[in-house]
């Protein structure tokens, strides 16, 4: 059993900057992928964005590669969504999750993570 809690949103005006975390307790936090989704309000869960177990490698949705980065510390068992230029349309709720380790390859999809966090309000003001 893995729990994740979201922190970190809130209210920004466009251009702005926040950090989400996403702090891990249970199994071995390194042996879980970690993703970020969201929702933006009346649309379906979308991919963000995703770190593997050992930090060695991020992928991106095209909507936020160069303006949003993912990071972890396995020590801490905590994982990062650093956005940097936000839009209006990054307003959603943000959800961190975890895979388990051997499906790396399912990343993009929602259905396959594990384990999911209560999500946190993201709003961009114009």
């Amino acid at each position: 059993q893995v729990q994740l809690v979201e922190t970190g949103g809130g209210l920004v005006q466009a251009g702005g900057s926040l950090r989400l975390s996403c702090a891990a307790s249970g199994r071995t936090f390194s042996a879980w992928h970690m993703g970020w989704f969201r929702q933006p309000p009346g649309k379906e869960r979308e991919f963000v964005g995703a770190i593997w177990g050992n930090g060695g490698s991020t992928n991106y949705a095209d909507s936020v590669k160069g303006r949003f980065a993912i990071s972890r510390d396995n020590a801490e068992s905590t994982a990062y969504l650093h956005m940097n230029s936000l839009k209006p349309e990054d307003t959603a709720v943000y959800y961190c999750a975890a895979l388990r380790w051997n499906k790396y390859d399912q990343h993009m999809r929602p259905g396959s993570y594990d384990y999911w966090g209560q999500g946190t309000q993201v709003t961009v003001s114009s």
